[in-house]
């Protein structure tokens, strides 16, 4: 049985959080089904979703959690393209995001495997949250953690969403001011106490706050649409130098932002160019969206996050979004070149960018224990 570590934090206790490029165990999923967030019924979302699932499992297991309701539906689904490398488990939850409310997993140079359970909101609690209640995506990090037979750190009172990081296992962390400053999170701590949580849960040195993300009203700017690490000191950022774009300046200020600051480690970043969609993405067939009092509303022409830098690194591979856009080419020519050993798999995630977000947001990878 898992158990809950208190007293004592992952730094002290010589665990840190690895990079994602570095080797992984698994990747875990959550089904989405909720028709007041997914237009049509959730099935254009599934379909994508699996298209995910499949694209891993080709170089590592795939464990997708699945409410009670969708069980036999996802079950069938899946079974269509399962090649034995994806597991399908019953476990309740309120939306398909589990890169935010799933744990973050830790590693130490001994073999040993922890995670971070850190206090979930859906994006905002009471102040700008996406939907009421979040109380089953809040235990989705722990009974990840009870199957796994992981023991985790509870961050009580201390509000953080997996896409609002990235490590690079080597002591940094990057972050967004707009997100992790925001009076939605932790308004009863400042920037200061906010980077020291960060420091003593991820077992790292140095912080770099990006001033701004591209999507402030749902996850109030996370760092995984804007930039990530792709090795130790080497970060790939998203750009345009088209005036007219709606992440412009944001892309602008977060590139020359990075290629000015330096790792834990003193290293001066190298920073790659991630190119944007050439059409801004917006959303369609809104109407098919269900109202519910408990989530906010979408609507017909919003525009949606479709960002290439929302990927995710697997062993050997990584799986890129795709949206039918002039620049899908480009996208995965740029990720090529940034991982040279690894093969680039573009999977078409326009429905996901729909729904709030894209393959980074609804994966969160388990490390390899050394």
């Amino acid at each position: 049985m898992a158990k809950r570590i208190e007293g004592t934090t992952p730094k002290q206790d010589g665990y840190r959080m690895p990079g994602e490029f570095e080797e992984q165990q698994q990747i875990w999923m959550l089904w989405p089904w909720r028709n007041d967030n997914w237009r049509l019924g959730a099935k254009p979302a599934q379909k994508a979703y699996v298209e995910v699932a499949k694209a891993i499992s080709e170089f590592e297991p795939v464990s997708i959690c699945v409410p009670p309701i969708q069980y036999e539906n996802a079950l069938a689904r899946i079974s269509e393209v399962n090649n034995g490398n994806i597991r399908v488990i019953e476990m309740t939850n309120d939306d398909a995001w589990i890169r935010d409310c799933g744990p973050s997993f830790l590693i130490n140079d001994k073999g040993g495997i922890r995670a971070v359970d850190w206090e979930f909101n859906a994006w905002g609690g009471l102040v700008d949250g996406l939907y009421f209640p979040w109380d089953q995506d809040a235990l989705v990090a722990r009974k990840v953690c009870e199957i796994e037979g992981v023991d985790s750190y509870k961050t009580e009172g201390f509000v953080l969403e997996g896409g609002s990081f990235h490590v690079d296992g080597e002591g940094t962390v990057m972050v967004t001011e707009m997100c992790l400053l925001h009076p939605s999170r932790n308004p009863h701590m400042n920037k200061a106490e906010i980077e020291d949580m960060l420091k003593n849960y991820l077992n790292c040195e140095k912080v770099i706050w990006v001033k701004d993300g591209i999507d402030p009203y749902e996850t109030n700017g996370h760092i995984d649409d804007v930039a990530c690490f792709v090795a130790p000191g080497e970060v790939a950022c998203i750009y345009t130098e088209d005036e007219d774009h709606p992440f412009y300046k944001e892309a602008q200020a977060a590139y020359n932002f990075l290629c000015e600051q330096t790792d834990a480690k003193g290293r001066k970043l190298k920073v790659h160019k991630m190119c944007v969609t050439k059409k801004p993405c917006y959303l369609k067939a809104a109407d098919s969206i269900d109202y519910s009092e408990g989530a906010i509303p979408r609507e017909e022409g919003e525009i949606s996050i479709a960002s290439y830098l929302n990927f995710l690194i697997v062993n050997g591979a990584v799986i890129l979004p795709q949206y039918g856009d002039e620049n899908d080419a480009l996208a995965v020519e740029q990720a090529q070149a940034m991982f040279p050993d690894r093969k680039i798999v573009g999977v078409q995630t326009t429905e996901v960018a729909y729904g709030g977000g894209n393959i980074h947001c609804i994966t969160q990878q388990q490390p390899k224990v050394k």
